[in-house]
């Protein structure tokens, strides 16, 4: 019996043994699948393939916007203006850009669209009406209808609506001599000319002297943020308009202005480091915070103690800048195309420039010629046969030295000599 208790101590011994062997199996088998994955997040490769793409060189800033602009007042500042030109397009010098009323428009507008209700009520009661002039207007009227309903554009609703309003007014009258209703239906067009007339003896439209841009936007910086007031600024000025970056500017009621289509300036202050970059006379583009990028020039330098402002001149897509006075902007001074690789991938000698291939296994040193760079990246490419002699390589270097190209393998943080 002692006998027996014994073995099946030793049976029980032996299976806690396995057990904790098997456990600490798994401990580590677990801790090492961790520690790859580990050095895998923290190293996910230690090698890049060499490829074709764009590196640049940008700064992000804002921007104030000076522009060419008059501003267009209405004679009567009680009076709401009623836009003949929509915001954003264009007019010529002349030609009238909005127009406001000596009468109550607003009452007469309404008295109108009654008698539109009127009139087409009248019409549907009609069931002798045949004629093919008819037909062609009831489908006309069904078209700008459906243009109403699928339009934005605030303008072209107007537009459509006042196509709406004549077509049913050709109809009532064509229907006026058809109908039983006629009598009726003329004396209602009637009192709706009378209407019309009324409002038209009533208007005064307002004409611009300028041709260019028409917009409503006006936020009382026209004068003090004109293209003639550039010379005069400074920092302090422009940080004491208290502007908020990407603010829409509002719309007015009673004012328009005309906008200089062919140029606009946007003023940027910078530490003085700028000059390393830029000077007057280089192009660059400018990336708007919608990502679209504009095509600028460097017009002026202005010091300003321990800064500089630069003022860069902006003569396409002058459009895209009407809505806004201070935006935020990335300046890009320049940007290039080639094979790019990260600098952590070049290994400095002698004044030098090295990459280690990785090839069918094996690792070779190869020289490269770094042709532009920013923080991180350079493009590279392989130096000539006049510039490797000019870099003091014999005939036998020269006919030696290995090149790079597109799908190259390289090492990050190469190491070997």
């Amino acid at each position: 019996m002692a006998k027996k208790k014994k073995s099946n101590r030793n049976k029980k011994v032996k299976k806690d043994i396995k057990d904790a062997a098997f456990l600490t199996i798994i401990i580590c088998m677990v801790v090492i699948a961790a520690y790859a994955v580990i050095s895998l997040i923290s190293s996910p490769t230690d090698t890049f393939i060499l490829q074709k793409s764009k590196i640049s060189s940008e700064t992000s800033k804002v921007g104030y916007i000076l522009r060419d602009e008059h501003v267009i007042d209405c004679e009567d500042d009680l009076k709401a203006i009623e836009p003949i030109k929509a915001e954003g397009e264009r007019v010529a010098a002349k030609k009238a850009v909005f127009k406001y009323y000596n009468v109550d428009q607003e009452e007469i507008t309404k008295q109108i669209e009654d008698l539109n209700v009127e009139i087409q009520e009248a019409l549907l009661g009609q069931t002798d009406l045949f004629s093919s002039d008819i037909k062609a207007l009831d489908t006309q009227i069904e078209a700008q209808i459906d243009l109403i309903k699928e339009e934005n554009n605030m303008q072209k609703i107007k537009e459509y609506k006042n196509s709406l309003s004549n077509s049913i007014i050709k109809k009532a009258k064509i229907a006026g001599s058809l109908s039983s209703a006629g009598e009726y239906i003329n004396d209602l067009i009637s009192q709706r000319t009378d209407l019309e007339e009324e409002l038209t003896n009533g208007s005064e439209y307002i004409y611009s002297d300028y041709s260019g841009i028409v917009s409503y936007r006006i936020d009382g910086l026209e004068d003090e943020l004109g293209i003639d007031k550039i010379d005069d600024l400074s920092i302090k000025y422009l940080e004491d308009l208290n502007l908020t970056t990407g603010q829409i500017v509002s719309k007015s009621q009673n004012q328009a202005k005309i906008v200089n289509n062919f140029e606009c300036y946007i003023a940027v202050p910078f530490g003085k480091d700028v000059l390393e970059k830029t000077s007057e006379g280089k192009s660059v583009q400018l990336r708007l915070s919608s990502q679209e990028e504009v095509k600028a020039k460097v017009s002026k330098i202005i010091p300003d103690g321990s800064k500089v402002i630069v003022v860069f001149r902006v003569t396409d897509d002058v459009e895209k800048l009407i809505n806004s006075r201070k935006i935020a902007l990335d300046v890009v001074w320049w940007e290039y195309e080639g094979l790019m690789i990260p600098k952590s991938t070049i290994l400095f000698e002698n004044g030098l420039s090295y990459i280690v291939r990785k090839k069918n296994g094996r690792f070779e040193k190869i020289l490269i010629k770094i042709i532009k760079q920013n923080d991180n990246y350079c493009i590279i490419g392989n130096y000539s046969t006049e510039e490797m002699q000019d870099l003091g390589f014999d005939s036998e270097d020269i006919d030696n030295m290995k090149t790079i190209k597109l799908y190259d393998e390289i090492m990050v943080d190469p190491q070997i000599e």
